[in-house]
This record gives C-alpha cells, sequence and structure tokens, in this order.
C-alpha cells in the first residue's frame, strides 16, 4: 500500500470516529430536563479560537454578573486546543468541550440548562443588561418556538435562477435573525440536535461548515409557524463586525469558528437555503415586520470603535 493511499485512509477513519463521537454526544443530551425555570435565563457562548480566550473570559464573566442569567454553558468546539489554555473561566461559567469543530455544536442542549430559555451568543458579542432583558421579555411574550434575536438577515426566490438567495434584511421585512446574538427556547436546541429528519440538513451544516443559523430559523419557523422577531433595546458590543477599526474588524473575524467573508459568503448561504428545503421538501421560513422597540433607535444595534469612539456599526 502506497504511503498516499495509507494517509488519504487514516484521514478517512478520523473523520469517521468524529462524526461518531459527535453523534454520541448529541444523543447524550436528547434527554429533556424534568423542571425548567421560566424567570431566568442560560447563556449559551460558542468558543473556538484560542486567540479570543481573553476576550470570551471577560464577556463570560460579564453575562454571568447579570441578574437575569441563572448561568452560563461556554461550548469550546475545537477539540486540539490545550487543556491549560482553558483555565481561568470565571466560576459560575461552565466549560463543555464538544466532540467535534461541528457548527451544529452551538446548539447542545446542555444537561446543566435548567431555564426554558437560552441566550444564544457569539464569543465576540456582549449585550448590555437592557438589551437582553428586553429580548427574554419579549420572547415570553411570543408564541412557542419564536425565535427573538437583534440581528436581521433575510431571503427571497431568484427566479432566474431557480434557486433561494439569502439577503440583508429588506426594508422593514426579514425572514431570519442572526445566532450570533438571540433568545430561543430550549426545546428548539433538542429539535435541532435530535430530530431523526434534520440529520442530512446537519450534515450540510458540517460539510459547509456554515449556515447552522440558518437551519435554527427553519426550525424556529415550523415549529411556531411564524417569523422571527426583532427587537432594539439597549446597546451590544460587537468586537467581530468588520466595520471596527483596525484589529477589532477583520482580525477578530479571521479567527472565527464558521467560513466568512465576501460575496462568495452570501452565496454559499443562499446554497443552503435551497439545499435545507429540497431535503425537507418545504419552506418554512416566514417573513416578519417591523420590530419590537423598547427606545428610540435606528438600524442595527452592534457598537463598533470608529475614530477611537465606540458607536453603532452602521453609523458612517
Amino acid at each position: 500500500m502506497t504511503s498516499h493511499r495509507r494517509l488519504r485512509l487514516l484521514l478517512l477513519a478520523t473523520l469517521a470516529a468524529v462524526a461518531v463521537a459527535g453523534g454520541e454526544e448529541e444523543e447524550a443530551f436528547c434527554d429533556a430536563a424534568a423542571v425548567l425555570r421560566t424567570d431566568r435565563l442560560t447563556v449559551l457562548l460558542i468558543g473556538y479560537s484560542g486567540r479570543r480566550l481573553p476576550l470570551l473570559r471577560a464577556i463570560a464573566g460579564a453575562y454571568a454578573a447579570q441578574p437575569l442569567v441563572l448561568a452560563v454553558v461556554v461550548l469550546w468546539s475545537n477539540p486540539s486546543t490545550p487543556e491549560s489554555l482553558l483555565s481561568g473561566l470565571p466560576p459560575a461559567v461552565t466549560l463543555h468541550r464538544t466532540a467535534s469543530s461541528s457548527l451544529n455544536s452551538r446548539f447542545l442542549p446542555h444537561p446543566s440548562i435548567r431555564t426554558a430559555a437560552v441566550a444564544g451568543a457569539d464569543d465576540d458579542v456582549l449585550p448590555d443588561a437592557a438589551a437582553l432583558s428586553f429580548a427574554f421579555a419579549t420572547w415570553q411574550r411570543s408564541r412557542r418556538g419564536t425565535l427573538v434575536g437583534f440581528f436581521p438577515r433575510s431571503h427571497h426566490l431568484d427566479l432566474a435562477r431557480g434557486r433561494w438567495a439569502y439577503a440583508a434584511a429588506q426594508p422593514g421585512r426579514y425572514s431570519m435573525v442572526l445566532t450570533k446574538l438571540l433568545v430561543l427556547g430550549v426545546d428548539l436546541l433538542r429539535i435541532y440536535t435530535c430530530s431523526p429528519e434534520l440529520a442530512a440538513a446537519r450534515a450540510v451544516v458540517d460539510r459547509e461548515r456554515n449556515c447552522e443559523d440558518i437551519l435554527m430559523n427553519f426550525v424556529a419557523a415550523e415549529e411556531s409557524g411564524e417569523g422571527p422577531v426583532l427587537v432594539d433595546a439597549g446597546s451590544i458590543r460587537d468586537w467581530g463586525d468588520p466595520r471596527n477599526d483596525g484589529a477589532g474588524g477583520e482580525a477578530m473575524k479571521a479567527v472565527g469558528l464558521s467560513s466568512t467573508g465576501g460575496t462568495g459568503h452570501w452565496e454559499k448561504r443562499g446554497e443552503c437555503i435551497t439545499e435545507f428545503h429540497r431535503l425537507l421538501g418545504r419552506m418554512p421560513l416566514r417573513y416578519s415586520y417591523g420590530k419590537v422597540v423598547a427606545a428610540v433607535a435606528g438600524g442595527e444595534q452592534g457598537l463598533c470603535i470608529k475614530g477611537g469612539r465606540l458607536v453603532r456599526c452602521d453609523q458612517e
């Protein structure tokens, strides 16, 4: 047997082992918790890059200090990270090392979750207490299965190409919210992770290393029969937005978990919508209109550093 063939077989065996480990992990998390609190929420933070660990520690600690937050769970999705680098998290934060780097890991229904609602967030986004509390209160008033978020996106049918396209939110209309920060029910985590019907769609997420947020929007729309809810309250510091000056933007984005960047990113996400539609045999995404506002504000709420000042990322 040639060395090239041995290397190829070793690689295939490694990938298969990772897939099996990921499947076993998912099965272990699919039992529902007995009692869930409805007055607090759990924060799920997804982490991958060792370079962002100092920021992750600070953000996890800030979440844990908010009275609304019962627990913070860090889902660390880089199996190759040395254990020694993962020390120093605040005592109130639970660290779970996932079995693989799959983006599906961000929706694991971790057994330490004891609340009916969770706030899912990237490791470079931090809302103030007003933003998080308002999103949670809006979720409490919403229909079961609804996603409540801050960053809207949309889809539309590209008639010329005969496929779905992914787009920025149209004026007053959107059909998805990004999972960089949103509030959702823990039951959606179990549906996403544990439903056999979604196995092929989860495999698309693994193959493309993208689109887990789109698939969650599919799951939520199917469950609620409605589109997501966009909220506008408080402020959100967004270190990963490329509109930050200097290293705060592109450098942070470059070490993220998902593949991003350029028109290819938007094209790939349109392909994901089309593929999810084909696999599920239906299009559950629904449009929503307007947003729930706590104070006079406009545009996306992410805060970036521009010219040495902390301002809205969409501010020129």
